[in-house]
């Protein structure tokens, strides 16, 4: 299978989308299929696959985010060269527009895949005009694929309300070799100076979407007995880095950003992972933590609702509420016991979310798209699939 891949993000960016998508070429690789990519270029460019660069400048909301200045022309001529099965779409922007335009005119099916809740982003960056007219834009862009695959079911039902068809499960993985509870070391606390007898742990973009604002909230208002044998460790980097720094209280360490065994970590050496973003529709920091044995106090809104499992490997707070999250917080404090089996099962159900699982279900179903094709006679109808989760 030849396929060509179109996103407005890639590594060396560090976000869901970017990795994902870097997961997702690494296994077309190992299955021997051709994979050409068209992305924005970045300043040190790491890409193993044949790659049409596309001339980009940083986005304004977004600095380490590249904007690209798609020539069509020239995408339409590499693309017509390569000569792709099938074309998958990754972002609705700039690229992917061009991407979808380029591959209707040649006639090469195409796919999309669904990651980031936009509309919610724009409301946390207050810009109601565009989220007026964003929904029609979404689905008028996706009305041509042949499958549209989201990365879990509140994704799916949510873009169903939307008029979306075609919608398709596309999960995600984790490394649980790479993210595992052997790795929990004393070295972190000599590292931060942590003295506190637990330690608290957020890792994701330090921007207005991930709902930090409650989080800094739920730092202030935790009650003494629980404030001063905690210690929170913040670990990522974004727009908020300096607003959080200043805002927060002493037993706060931000770390910056931090990635492989560094990050793995951090992950293992806390007791409890705690999360409010409600804009996720899935959330591979969740997945992470429960990979390392921790447990998890999450929104109830988002595709984390879906990774942990009420009184099951964590609690769910109400999304937006420091009440609901401080509630959890003080109910893990006084029942150790119960949110360390917590833990324990959160590690269970990681076990069963590989990479591999993932990819090789978006693999299957593109190889059908394009059999498809071939052959009209061919079944390969689009599906809903189920997550298999044990219980």
């Amino acid at each position: 299978m030849r396929i060509a891949v179109f996103s407005d993000t890639f590594v060396p960016q560090v976000n869901g989308v970017a990795l994902t998508l870097k997961r997702w070429t690494d296994y077309l690789a190992l299955q021997g299929a051709d994979c050409k990519l068209f992305v924005p270029t970045a300043p040190e460019p790491v890409y193993d696959n044949p790659v049409c660069r596309l001339a980009s400048i940083p986005f304004w909301a977004y600095p380490e985010y590249r904007f690209a200045i798609p020539n069509l022309l020239r995408i339409r001529q590499e693309l017509s060269q390569f000569k792709p099965d099938i074309v998958h779409i990754a972002t609705p922007f700039n690229t992917g527009l061009a991407g979808m335009s380029a591959a209707q005119k040649l006639h090469i099916p195409i796919v999309a895949s669904y990651h980031t809740h936009f509309d919610q982003y724009l409301e946390s960056y207050r810009l109601p005009l565009a989220h007026s007219w964003y929904w029609s834009y979404m689905k008028w862009f996706h009305r041509n694929c042949r499958a549209v695959f989201a990365p879990s079911q509140e994704t799916i039902h949510l873009l169903q309300t939307k008029g979306f068809s075609g919608l398709e499960l596309w999960s995600r993985g984790v490394d649980c070799d790479k993210f595992t509870p052997l790795k929990r070391s004393g070295r972190v606390r000599e590292l931060y100076g942590i003295k506190e007898r637990y330690v608290l742990l957020f890792v994701g973009r330090l921007a207005p979407e991930k709902d930090l604002d409650v989080l800094l909230q739920v730092m202030h208002r935790l009650p003494e007995r629980i404030r001063s044998q905690v210690h929170w460790l913040v670990v990522g980097d974004g727009p908020m880095m300096e607003q959080g720094r200043r805002d927060a209280p002493q037993n706060v360490t931000f770390t910056g950003y931090r990635s492989g065994e560094e990050l793995a970590a951090l992950y293992a050496s806390s007791d409890l992972f705690v999360f409010p973003s409600a804009t996720e529709t899935f959330g591979n920091v969740v997945l992470e933590a429960a990979a390392s044995g921790l447990p998890a106090i999450v929104a109830d809104k988002g595709g984390v609702t879906e990774i942990v499992r009420h009184d099951i490997t964590g609690v769910h707070a109400q999304a937006g509420n420091a009440e609901s999250f401080l509630a959890a917080l003080t109910d893990w404090f006084d029942n150790a016991d119960k949110w360390q089996l917590f833990g324990g099962k959160a590690r269970e159900l990681a076990l069963s979310r590989t990479w591999e699982r993932a990819m090789e279900a978006i693999y299957t179903r593109c190889q059908q798209i394009v059999d498809a094709g071939k052959n009209p006679e061919a079944t390969g109808s689009p599906r809903i699939q189920e997550e298999e989760e044990s219980a």
